[in-house]
């Protein structure tokens, strides 16, 4: 989806825990009334928001304002509905895929879900620029590093066989491995392709090190070392 093209107002769906990211896709469970109501409307809209829903991440502390309108992070990624399902007590099962971050610049409670008048986070043109081939290549040895530690070299090395694009490979690894929620929206707010890789290589290297003390900390000491 080009940058330029991105609707003006779109629902939000906040959440603890999940960051979505472009070019990935996305499971989600709707049982709350405000929105099942939000993923009617977007079924429902014929302007350019249609199919589409803003997905951000809430802020610490959001269990005291949870039915009200907690702190939400700025930046967030538009998903466009791929697959729903309606079962029949009115939930839905949906799946999105990731399009392009955005920021959002105001917020509306005009409905029992919020909606953001949002405006692309990235420069047109710079979220699907190609990484320099010794980035690239550092990602790679950093993330088959952390995976000979975690013990999935196989699972890595099928990913590396697919041979992703640039930005396949970074949003998809940015939106799998087992960093933590705050990382990854720290990872989605970065300002291009480039700067995202660099982040995920500092992260890799960060879990790469605390794994390995975790585990030279659990090791059995013998009396002659």
């Amino acid at each position: 989806m080009a940058q330029d093209h991105l609707p003006k107002i779109i629902p939000l769906f906040p959440l603890p825990a999940t960051v979505l990211f472009p070019q990935t896709y996305l499971p989600l469970h709707i049982f709350e009334t405000r929105y099942r109501e939000m993923v009617e409307d977007a079924l429902n809209d014929s302007a350019e928001a249609a199919r589409m829903i803003g997905m951000v991440l809430l802020k610490e502390n959001w269990e005291k304002d949870y039915y009200g309108g907690p702190p939400i992070h700025p930046i967030g990624c538009v998903g466009r509905i791929m697959q729903v399902h309606r079962l029949n007590d009115g939930r839905y099962n949906l799946v999105l895929f990731g399009l392009d971050p955005f920021r959002v610049k105001k917020q509306f409670y005009d409905k029992s879900y919020r909606r953001g008048w949002i405006e692309a986070a990235r420069p047109s043109g710079q979220a699907a620029a190609a990484l320099p081939d010794p980035l690239r290549s550092d990602l790679i040895r950093s993330l088959q590093g952390y995976a000979q530690l975690r013990g999935w070299e196989n699972q890595i090395n099928t990913l590396l066989d697919m041979r992703l694009d640039d930005e396949r490979l970074v949003q998809l690894l940015s939106s799998e491995l087992d960093t933590t929620p705050i990382e990854k929206q720290f990872l989605l707010e970065s300002e291009d392709l480039v700067q995202q890789c660099r982040r995920l290589i500092d992260l890799l290297g960060f879990m790469t090190d605390e794994h390995r003390s975790r585990k030279e900390a659990n090791r059995p000491w013998n009396i002659g070392d």
